[in-house]
């Protein structure tokens, strides 16, 4: 066995505050070999986080090293001086969950990383410099990398945006890689794209990359060994599978249990057939469209077609989601629905109100009808108001006046959401990731809304608080007769909590259907890489080496010809090209935009024809 690129022994955090000392970690011990990929897992506040900073030496105040050892190839880098450290920066590389906020906005990519290869290794010229950051960008597969050089972070997706990082980590060939949450926010088929990407990595580089992760499924994605932490103790280590199989410790138990099930179980329960329900929320041929500089021209724009031609009814009591890659429309689709924006096509309904002709009283009572719950826990809340005032401004702006009222009732809504009386005058900042969800999910609530529109509302929490969260959601609907319409890249999350779900690709609802229909039966190959790409503890119905997809989708701005869908389709064929598919049924409620459902019996004519050459 190949000796230990790293061994932590007895490693001991502590977080100290207003004189008093907590304990964050507490005596950590494991060892790391060449080419492994080691996973760390665990809940929010856990210390995973901690863990990860403390391998690379970036513990700075409130917190403090009480004890241990990191020792890299036999050297504890712990008591290395700053000298060492930054030559150390060549073998010890470290990417973080937040893609978007870790380059400078002003400066292109691409010249952030030269510079990065520069300060590691200065001599190596800026030309070759720039001609070794184009190839990586290639090998992790960043379409058009030359061009892409030369873009700035905000001109980047997500999922481009962590490849990059990822880029700039590996651009000195790094011995250790510590990889903190980096498949948090992207989509399923990125994020199955970049934990590909790592094992390819660890081939070539023969890198060690230690794996942090709040979810068990994309951990067992990635590691061959896991580490289980639990308030700052390491509960369990064993190789993945016989982790999943048998966990020994009564935390990994849990956190198996917790994992939603996708083909094993029932689905959500049905609401009845739509004829017996009626529309709240109806989308009719709904567009939205941009105007975009075009780069090198001093006034010449382009039009970016972020929503194409979207129809769609939720029913009352509906847990309707809306479902796919970064960039496919969803964000677009939940400013219309929410009346952020008006359609430049088509007609947004609620309960068969025009919204976008609303104004005044008729919009402050849709306002209370449809409320929002947005994504991040942490910059939704205003630091410096207190969680109860919070809560009482909706109120106040709706015209409320009666101050002991007001307090009734946001007492009230705070009980509903599982948050005590205790935390009416506290300040936000010491609140975890779910508590503070659950204050915004109680911002919503406070205005007894029909519809709550959750716009990636559980994408930033770990697994055991999004399990808390969906049983909430579950509860609050049974009582209070709510309609949910979901905006999420999390399918496990959505097979969980979602009846009707609708599947969106470069604009276009590409599938509309049930939730057992589109798990077991779906009509698009889209849909079937989705699933094949998600990750989970049971074995696959659909295999990622059939379906998953390469790369990004075309730009709106320049559409293709025919299918949008077609230059990434394993089942692509002529038709494809000459032909855009109309959402075509299948049965009584289901819907597909795909050739292969339209017409299957022309489609094997055309294929049998092309084979033999007629």
């Amino acid at each position: 066995m190949a000796a230990a690129v790293l061994s932590v022994r007895n490693l001991s955090v502590d977080l100290a505050l207003a004189g008093r000392e907590r304990p964050i970690l507490k005596d950590i011990s494991f060892d790391m070999r060449p080419r492994e990929i080691v996973g760390v897992v665990g809940a929010s506040g856990s210390g995973k986080t901690v863990l990860s900073k403390a391998v690379v030496n970036w513990i700075e105040a409130p917190l403090a090293i009480r004890g241990g050892e990191v020792r890299f190839r036999d050297r504890d880098i712990l008591a290395m001086a700053p000298g060492e450290m930054r030559r150390l920066r060549r073998d010890v590389a470290y990417v973080g969950a937040n893609p978007m906020g870790a380059l400078d906005p002003t400066l292109p990519v691409g010249r952030q990383i030269v510079e990065k290869i520069r300060a590691v290794a200065p001599e190596i010229g800026g030309a070759e410099a720039a001609r070794r950051v184009v190839e990586l960008l290639e090998a992790v597969r960043i379409p058009s990398a030359k061009a892409r050089f030369h873009d700035y972070p905000s001109q980047f997706s997500g999922g481009m945006m962590q490849r990059a990082l990822i880029v700039d980590a590996m651009v000195s060939n790094p011995t250790l890689l510590v990889a903190d949450n980096v498949t948090q926010p992207l989509d399923v088929t990125v994020a199955a794209q970049v934990i590909r990407l790592m094992r390819e990595l660890t081939e070539r580089f023969e890198t060690a990359v230690l794996f942090v992760s709040s979810s068990l499924p994309v951990a067992r994605e990635a590691a061959s060994r896991i580490l289980v932490i639990d308030d700052g103790r390491l509960v369990e280590e064993q190789p993945t599978e016989a982790l999943i199989a048998s966990p020994r410790h009564p935390y990994t138990r849990e956190l198996v249990s917790q994992v939603p099930a996708i083909w094993r179980e029932a689905p959500a329960v049905p609401r009845g057939s739509n004829a017996e329900r009626s529309a709240v929320v109806s989308l009719n041929d709904v567009s939205q469209t941009y105007r975009v500089r075009k780069r090198g021209a001093f006034a010449g724009a382009s039009e970016l077609r972020a929503v194409r031609r979207v129809t769609f009814d939720v029913f009352k009591g509906d847990s309707f989601a809306v479902v796919g890659e970064s960039g496919c429309g969803k964000s677009t689709l939940m400013r219309l629905l929410s009346r952020l924006e008006r359609p430049a096509g088509g007609e947004v309904l609620c309960e068969g109100q025009d919204i976008s002709k609303l104004s005044g009283a008729g919009l402050l009572a849709f306002r209370r009808k449809l409320q929002l719950v947005l994504q991040d826990p942490f910059d939704s809340l205003p630091p410096r108001t207190a969680i109860g005032r919070m809560l009482e401004i909706p109120l106040r702006v709706h015209g409320w006046r009666d101050a002991g009222r007001i307090r009734e009732k946001v007492r009230a809504v705070m009980n509903d959401v599982g948050l005590p009386d205790a935390l009416y005058e506290e300040l936000p900042t010491g609140l975890s990731a779910g508590q503070r969800q659950r204050v915004n999910v109680a911002r919503a609530m406070v205005l007894d809304p029909e519809i709550l529109l959750m716009d990636e509302t559980l994408s930033a929490l770990d697994q055991t608080e999004q399990f808390k969260l969906l049983a909430l959601f579950e509860k609050l609907q049974r009582e209070h007769s709510l309609t949910y319409i979901f905006i999420s890249h999390d399918l496990a999350m959505v097979r969980k909590a979602c009846n009707r779900i609708a599947v969106m690709y470069l604009g276009e609802v590409v599938e509309l259907a049930d939730n057992d229909r589109l798990f077991f039966d779906p009509g698009h190959p889209y849909t079937k890489a989705l699933l094949s790409a998600m990750p989970t503890l049971e074995e696959r119905r659909y295999r990622p080496e059939d379906c998953l997809l390469e790369g990004e989708p075309p730009s709106p701005i320049d559409l293709p010809t025919g299918c949008s869908f077609r230059s990434r389709c394993p089942q692509a064929f002529d038709r494809c090209v000459r032909e855009n598919p109309l959402l075509t049924a299948r049965g009584r409620t289901d819907l597909s935009s795909c050739h292969l459902v339209s017409s299957p019996s022309a489609i094997a004519a055309e294929r049998a024809s092309r084979s033999t050459g007629t």
